[in-house]
Order: C-alpha cells, then structure tokens, then sequence
C-alpha cells in the first residue's frame, strides 16, 4: 500500500512541474525583450534551489536507511 501511495504522489509531483515550464519560458522571453535579465537569474537560482533540495532529501532518506540497516546488522 505504502508504494501505491508513493508511486501516486511522484506522478502528481512530476505533472505539477511540467505545468510550470510553458508560464516560466514565457516570463524569461517577455522579460528578455525588455531588455531585463533579473528575472531568468531568477528562475535559474529557483531552479539549482529546487535541485539541491531533491539531493538533500535523498541523502537523508539515505542515510536513515542506512542506519536502520546497520542497527538490524548488529542485532
């Protein structure tokens, strides 16, 4: 059941994120042709922000999977 839920929540998570991409291209090429950049350095910090955070989660689950493990191995 945990997987069902799991799997469900990684495909609506990756929907939304593929909703946003049209909107943030159209501000980039808007804001370019007025001739400002701030807003694509924007979004590219947005997004190594978005990144870093997926890596950090990772590695925590990781880690506390790992430890888990090693405490089984013990006993």
């Amino acid at each position: 059941m945990k997987r069902i839920v799991s799997f469900l929540v990684l495909i609506t998570m990756n929907a939304i994120a593929f909703s946003q991409c049209p909107m943030c291209k159209a501000s980039v090429e808007s804001s370019q042709a007025s001739g400002s950049k701030s807003v694509g350095m924007g979004l590219n910090v947005g997004i190594l922000m978005l990144l870093v955070s997926v890596y950090v989660i990772l590695f925590s689950v990781g880690i506390m999977w790992y430890r888990k493990y090693r405490k089984n191995q013990i006993a």
